[in-house]
């Protein structure tokens, strides 16, 4: 597995998954069109999170937060705002990640390039891979998986972080249960056409 090759040795991880009736090929191609962020349960957590970082700006912070909240949150807007693809094996396999100090307020992300990705963290940082698995499980029928693994650069890292997952955690695994929902219904939609 790709996430198993970027990141072997982590903090916290979560997994789910979910039985979708279309192709391989459909369901991979899902994870890159699907509007991840069509269910309101997960633009509220969505806005929830950027909140705080936008009423550094005023007003017209949360203005603007409020427009782009009403965007299509696909594949492409996830790395406009800091995820990298950093492998890929289709239809079977994506891994995309991201570099930060998530618990604070604010845009707190630097991602290296893909290439660098698999290199040491730096002191004070976190390190997440989230991947999506596509697996046949019969004719038209296929599982889809993510799993999310976070690593800290260090001990100080992970005092900091680790409150903050447990306050996050449950939000995380309902975005990621939504995500699932909405490429399946995109990836089950694509067998009608």
């Amino acid at each position: 597995m790709l996430i198993d090759d970027l990141l072997p040795v982590y903090d916290v991880r979560e997994q789910h998954r979910v039985q979708v009736r279309a192709s391989p090929s459909a369901v991979y191609a899902a994870i890159s069109t699907t509007d991840l962020g069509d269910d309101r349960l997960v633009r509220a957590l969505l806005f929830a999170r950027a909140l705080p970082g936008a009423m550094r700006h005023g007003i017209e912070g949360v203005r603007a937060l409020g427009r782009g909240g009403r965007a299509p949150a696909t594949l492409q807007t996830l790395e406009a705002n800091g995820f990298r693809i950093l492998a890929e094996r289709p239809p079977a396999e994506m891994a995309i990640g991201i570099e930060g100090r998530f618990w604070v307020l604010g845009r707190a992300v630097c991602t290296p390039p893909a290439e660098s990705f698999r290199g040491e963290i730096p002191a004070g940082m976190a390190r997440v891979v989230w991947d999506f698995r596509v697996v046949s499980r019969g004719l038209d029928v296929v599982e889809l998986t993510t799993e999310t693994r976070v690593k800290c650069a260090d001990a100080a890292t992970r005092r900091r972080f680790i409150p903050y997952w447990m306050i996050i955690r449950p939000g995380s695994g309902l975005i990621r249960r939504a995500i699932l929902r909405a490429i399946k219904k995109t990836a089950e939609a694509s067998r009608s056409v």
